[in-house]
């Protein structure tokens, strides 16, 4: 019998996400066979609402990190449940309810909030590109439809559009739910821009992850979204606080013990690509790092398992220099389950 759970007030999440949180996007194990793996989904879950008492920490399932994409709508309902039902209220629960219809993305939003999610990430629409006032109407429809906070996902590597400043600070001003913004442009004088006219009323969070949060706290971003913290987020709620104390010395010595995994993904990324993408660089250019997550998840005692075609998984052959830095460059240990 599941347990009734309250969620966060929108002005509550929004001063959770001010005062700086690692936002874990997770990953969504799968079987060999394909099949969603929930008992592996509710380990990792339980793991990471364990961790809440080292610092603060937002569990966002089924976004891109979380293959999305790739699951059935019962699949989708099942896995947000699964992880609202382990949260249980002690850890945010902001699932991705993206579509490229608003219609569809609605529904999910308000199933997200009949579940007792705290909040929805929801990214551009994507597919067909809007005009701006679509934007805009996309999100005021799903703001003005459901009482839950809304992470909007500014990413135009997922989306082949951008949502300027002006329309982003139209939509906050015009809605009452709006709680963060989750920014995934590689131009740092863009990102600036967008601080410099929402930043005092939303939160906005580096949403390419470790690195680019390092490289981007001087100008105010409250928070990250991470994929190592699914299964290193003592290190990833160490590398917030460094970069909200404004730690310059400290966010170095972060950013150098980053280096071996980043070079790894590259290598992955080189050995398995060229991707098919057609965005320029600096845009993403593969998505290899998935992999190799779910392999370190595994290596780890953690539920990683398998990627969903058509994205690939790693090699046993590239595993153990993936092993070499997680336990050797990197002295983590194995986990507990």
């Amino acid at each position: 019998m599941s347990i009734y759970i309250t969620f966060m007030e929108p002005e509550e999440l929004r001063r959770y996400l001010f005062n700086g949180a690692v936002l874990v996007v997770q990953l969504t194990p799968f079987k060999k066979d394909g099949k969603v793996d929930y008992e592996g989904l509710r380990r990792n879950t339980s793991f990471l609402v364990e961790k809440r008492h080292y610092g603060p920490l937002v569990l966002i399932p089924v976004g891109s990190t979380g293959e999305k994409y790739s699951v059935t709508d019962e699949e989708w309902k099942r896995i947000v449940k699964t992880v609202i039902d382990v949260a249980n209220g002690k850890v945010p629960v902001v699932p991705g309810a993206s579509h490229s219809g608003t219609m569809v993305a609605l529904e999910r939003s308000k199933y997200a909030e009949d579940a007792g999610a705290d909040g929805v990430m929801i990214v551009l629409p994507y597919y067909l590109v809007p005009e701006e006032e679509g934007l805009y109407l996309h999100y005021k429809k799903i703001a003005d439809s459901i009482n839950i906070g809304i992470i909007i996902y500014n990413n135009p590597d997922v989306s082949k559009i951008y949502m300027k400043p002006h329309v982003l600070k139209r939509i906050v001003e015009t809605t009452d739910n709006i709680v963060a913004v989750k920014e995934n442009t590689p131009y740092i004088p863009t990102l600036y821009e967008q601080i410099k006219t929402v930043g005092d009323k939303v939160p906005v969070l580096q949403g390419r992850g470790e690195w680019w949060f390092a490289a981007t706290a001087f100008l105010g971003v409250r928070g990250y979204v991470s994929g190592h913290a699914n299964f290193m987020p003592e290190f990833c709620i160490d590398l917030l606080r460094a970069g909200l104390n404004k730690d310059y010395v400290k966010l170095k010595e972060f950013m150098e013990k980053l280096d071996p995994f980043e070079e790894f993904v590259a290598k992955m990324c080189r050995k398995y690509g060229p991707s098919t993408t057609i965005l320029p660089y600096p845009y993403v250019s593969s998505y290899m790092i998935y992999g190799v997550y779910k392999a370190a998840m595994d290596m780890l005692g953690l539920a990683g398992g398998y990627m969903r075609l058509p994205m690939l998984n790693i090699k046993d052959e590239d595993k153990k220099e993936l092993e070499k830095i997680l336990f050797e460059k990197w002295n983590l240990t194995r986990i507990n389950s």
